[in-house]
């Protein structure tokens, strides 16, 4: 299927060429802490998905490597339509999960701000580990307002909060090499506040569900589960 013009395209999404998505795949298998990383998300996203009410219908947004596919194919009659805005992930995911559960997946690619599925195509979109990337509130309210759009339902995601220790420590981090002129490594990852994203929510048309914390007080990422407002509300 053609995929749709983006109104909104940012630089961080162009560098998934063959070999960084290689890398994206081995990362999360790189050592016990990787690993253990990785059970945590696994749990959350487990709990999140029993919060939506097990939907049936699930886009997968961004994809990536596949790493939730396994989770996402726990339920045997789920249909999973994953996506991706790289067609180097998606070749890499294809290639990496299980057979089994590949078959199972329908792939295309496409942008999250601009997806191309009709309105309430899926009962939820499944989206970990992309709004941390998004600094520009009005460049994730386009976003909200097209899963919005696309999900007859819920929308799970995760990002970046403050209000616990890593928040506390990389903003402090962050004031040191502003004063010493330095540039953040990680200038294309952002923390952002928990009453700001969570107005944005509702500016989009959603209600929280649930709130999921990867280690409460100390972690920064934070899983929602979002529920679509009455229409009334929206």
């Amino acid at each position: 299927m053609p995929m749709k013009q983006a109104p909104v395209d940012l630089a961080f999404s162009h560098k998934y060429d063959r070999a960084h998505a290689a890398q994206y795949l081995a990362k999360h298998q790189d050592g016990l802490a990787r690993r253990l990383s990785h059970l945590r998300d696994v749990q959350l996203a487990r709990r999140a998905l029993a919060q939506a009410g097990d939907p049936q219908r699930v886009l997968d947004l961004p994809c990536g490597a596949g790493r939730f596919w396994p989770l996402l194919a726990e339920r045997p009659d789920r249909e999973i339509l994953a996506a991706d805005n790289s067609e180097s992930m998606l070749e890499t995911a294809l290639a990496h999960q299980p057979a089994d559960i590949v078959r199972r997946v329908q792939t295309f690619r496409t942008s999250a701000f601009a997806i191309d599925l009709p309105d309430d195509a899926v009962d939820c979109i499944f989206c970990m580990r992309l709004l941390h990337h998004i600094s520009d509130s009005a460049h994730r309210l386009t976003m909200l307002k097209e899963f919005h759009r696309v999900s007859r339902d819920t929308v799970i995601l995760s990002l970046w909060v403050d209000g616990n220790y890593k928040a506390w420590k990389r903003a402090r981090l962050e004031r040191r090499r502003a004063a010493a002129g330095k540039t953040g490594s990680n200038a294309n990852r952002f923390v952002v506040s928990r009453s700001v994203i969570e107005d944005e929510f509702v500016r989009a048309g959603f209600s929280i569900v649930g709130r999921h914390d990867f280690l409460p007080g100390y972690a920064m990422w934070r899983v929602y589960v979002l529920r679509k407002a009455a229409p009334s509300c929206r």
